[in-house]
């Protein structure tokens, strides 16, 4: 589990680099298919949608910040396709870039940034359902 952590702290880290699961891989000293299957199976999605998802989280902020053009913040977070970024983006998010960054503007007004970023968290519905609350 330990070497599970350290690939996924790399991603987390390094997101914003080339990376892809082969490199991850060979850093952990495995195969692809293998970290691919545990990491799934640790965290609910495997590397590659994971690393994706950070890279979307950070190019939020981006927008939300408002100082980049969609481009410049495709390539600040590690995308090296607009298409792409914006496929996986509007994927993810439910809306393009340019109509995220629109209603993000109206809607942070006077809401601390701490909040924003909580409840502005994409969530992957079909890759790893979010797992009822447990209640006693």
């Amino acid at each position: 589990m330990a070497w599970l952590r350290r690939v996924r702290d790399r991603i987390d880290r390094e997101y914003a680099q080339p990376l892809d699961v082969e490199a991850l891989a060979r850093g952990a000293h495995m195969s692809a298919g293998h970290l691919s299957r545990e990491f799934k199976l640790a965290y609910g999605e495997p590397p590659y949608s994971y690393l994706m998802t950070r890279r979307i989280e950070r190019a939020m902020v981006l927008l939300r910040r408002g100082d980049q053009s969609i481009t410049e913040v495709c390539f600040a977070v590690g995308c090296s396709s607009l298409g792409t970024f914006s496929t996986r983006f509007t994927e993810l998010v439910g809306m393009s870039p340019s109509a995220y960054r629109r209603q993000a503007r109206r809607a942070a007004v006077g809401v601390p940034p701490c909040i924003v970023k909580q409840v502005s968290r994409p969530v992957r519905n079909r890759e790893a359902p979010a797992a009822p609350p447990l209640l006693p």
